[in-house]
């Protein structure tokens, strides 16, 4: 359980830096913050996702309340509007903010009235629900809640202009044939509420306004003890809603499930956030189970997914979903590669590593299970993968026939996870032979062989593996004993600028180096206590913040910004080489009621005090913390 009490609730700056997620399953999401302030245009009751979430839709974006006491009236929402206003100020009523079991809650104060609300979505259906609930009162109150709508791509805005359709339908209405909204006695009205801002689309240059339509209010009169229900689901819009208050029980019988799964008792409240962290991200598709890379602006990306692979199923306790995801995936090879992501509206195969780390997802899951009728099936896509890399795919991705190591590039593209552009040129290009695809590719090399001889399979990928591990370690070791060069044979030559991408030439399971040196190298100068930077302070290049608008952000987001995902590799590094992991995650466990509440950032500052950047929750983030504790015990 995480809570805040009235220092963190009352403080608007630091109640609106806080927040909170429940998802749908498929994609969707409610999200918000602790101090119930919209400050993103992505913030909502009801968020409904295409499959996979490549794209989503901003329905209910907001229920605001009125409390009537007597003669006495209170607002409880937060508003920021274009121009600096705060009103209403319905936070400095919050005495307490909490996630309890997966769903979060409200208490406002207003004295001898004390007010709760609980947030709940529905599991594989979008729909939430709110439920409100008078506390303490001594008599009855009225309860006004106020829908504020509309129906628009996430990542935009949408401004006044006319009047949209509101449909009347039993107990409330439907907003223009997209969601229905319902509730108790809805008194139908309408107005636009113009100029709501959101302060972190302002930070990240974006722009920060949209309109809002007040459709009309719920009005409910509560004794002590009495609730309130208002229930939202998308289309298609047939059979009954379900009950709010059934969303919120089961979505925190879900959350003990899922702890249970992951083996997190009650001494491990690190673990149980955890297990409900990964299942967010968790979703159903046409085509079978997969998990979204972030939110709120990720869709499903092969690369995010293969990396969180572990994380995600294996150490949840969830390897039948893990089966079904590696089997999936396996459909969708081609020459060799996998589509990285349709979030830009159309599929994409620009990743040199995915299909790696596909192949190494494959080995974990064998290793886990021992299923290798699973392998079996696997087969086919594995040698695909190896011998169209062997012998050349897309964006020259080939191995060089002198040593048998992986090189890549083509210009204008960045195909590493290091894949930031500006102005369609990338920040860290990295064309030639760079040290985690060799890794992976040796590891994959080594994986394949293992697993085939295992179901007597023929092969030839253990020598190719030897080949390129002998290689690796003759080209990639630094003659100054400081680790391993980042990128060989590129344009430039030899790279030595000192980033973490070389841990997993130590910490994969056939990584091919097994000395210390890299991470040293990496513990003088990248680790902090919530990730790895990925460029070393005093590097040409390196920034140490990750602010601004769009363009300084890229140029940042792999030039010195701290990624929480690589204490995975740094911390199996460790136990590989027996170096020192004393206190390894207790910055990122502390991280846990910082941000993103019950879940780990994609990105921090590289400077102290490293405040946190990028989506506020990240799936290989989550996925390699909980992978990195289980290494840990």
């Amino acid at each position: 359980m995480t809570a805040f009490g009235r220092q963190v609730c009352g403080d608007l700056d630091a109640a609106a830096a806080r927040e909170w997620l429940v998802t749908d399953g498929l994609g969707g999401y409610a999200m918000g913050t602790v101090a119930d302030l919209r400050t993103r245009r992505y913030h909502g009751l009801l968020v409904v996702a295409e499959p996979g979430g490549a794209a989503r839709r901003l329905g209910l974006a907001a229920l605001d309340p009125v409390v009537r006491i007597g003669e006495r009236v209170v607002r409880l929402a937060t508003n920021e509007w274009a121009g600096g206003t705060v009103d209403p100020a319905g936070h400095v009523h919050l005495a307490q903010f909490g996630i309890d079991g997966g769903v979060p809650y409200w208490r406002w104060d207003l004295g001898d009235v004390v007010l709760q609300r609980e947030i709940a979505m529905a599991h594989g259906r979008a729909a939430a629900g709110v439920v409100f609930t008078l506390l303490h009162a001594p008599r009855p109150v009225t309860l006004e809640l106020t829908p504020m709508c509309t129906w628009r791509d996430a990542h935009g805005e949408r401004t006044a202009f006319g009047e949209p359709a509101v449909t009347p339908v039993a107990g409330g209405f439907e907003f223009e044939g997209a969601y229905r909204v319902a509730g108790p006695d809805w008194q139908p009205g309408g107005d636009w509420y113009r100029g709501v801002y959101a302060r972190e689309e302002a930070a990240r240059g974006l722009n920060p306004t949209e309109d809002l339509w007040a459709a009309g209010r719920f009005v409910a009169e509560l004794a002590p003890g009495g609730t309130a229900e208002v229930v939202a689901d998308a289309a298609p819009l047939d059979g009954p809603l379900p009950s709010a208050k059934a969303l919120v029980v089961a979505a925190r019988k879900r959350a003990r499930r899922l702890a249970r799964l992951a083996g997190a008792g009650a001494a491990d409240p690190a673990g149980r956030l955890l297990a409900v962290a990964a299942d967010q991200f968790v979703v159903e598709t046409p085509t079978g189970p997969s998990a979204v890379a972030g939110y709120p602006w990720f869709g499903e990306w092969s690369r995010d997914l293969m990396t969180s692979f572990e994380g995600l199923f294996l150490a949840t306790g969830r390897p039948d979903e893990g089966r079904a995801v590696l089997l999936r995936a396996g459909t969708t090879v081609s020459e060799g590669m996998l589509a990285n992501t349709a979030d830009t509206g159309t599929l994409e195969y620009n990743t040199a590593d995915a299909a790696l780390w596909f192949l190494h997802a494959i080995g974990r899951y064998a290793e886990a299970t021992g299923d290798l009728d699973t392998v079996a099936a696997l087969a086919g896509p594995m040698d695909e993968i190896l011998t169209h890399h062997r012998d050349g795919t897309r964006y020259g991705i080939a191995a060089d026939p002198a040593d048998g190591l992986l090189t890549q590039g083509k210009p204008g593209f960045a195909l590493t996870w290091m894949d930031a552009r500006v102005g369609g040129q990338p920040v860290t290009e990295r064309h030639g032979k760079a040290v985690e695809l060799n890794a992976l590719w040796i590891n994959g090399l080594a994986t394949a062989a293992a697993l085939f001889d295992r179901i007597r399979r023929r092969n030839d990928w253990a020598a190719a593996a030897d080949r390129a591990t002998a290689s690796f370690r003759r080209r990639f070791v630094r003659p100054d004993a400081a680790g391993l060069f980042d990128v060989v044979d590129g344009p430039g030559g030899d790279d030595a600028a000192v980033r973490p991408n070389q841990l997993l030439a130590v910490s994969l399971p056939f990584g091919p180096i097994t000395d210390p040196g890299p991470v040293e190298a990496c513990r003088a100068s990248l680790l902090t206590s919530v990730g790895l930077r990925t460029l070393a302070p005093g590097e040409p290049g390196y920034q140490g913040s990750h602010r601004g608008d769009p363009a300084h952000r890229d140029r940042a987001y792999h030039q010195g910004t701290v990624w929480p995902w690589l204490i995975g590799p740094f911390t199996d590094a460790c136990v590989r080489v027996g170096a020192d992991t004393t206190g390894l995650l207790d910055g990122l466990e502390l991280h846990l009621a910082e941000w993103g509440l019950g879940s780990v950032s994609e990105t921090l500052d590289g400077d102290a005090p490293h405040a946190a950047t990028g989506c506020p929750f990240q799936a290989w983030s989550v996925a390699e913390v909980i992978r990195a504790r289980k290494a840990l015990r």
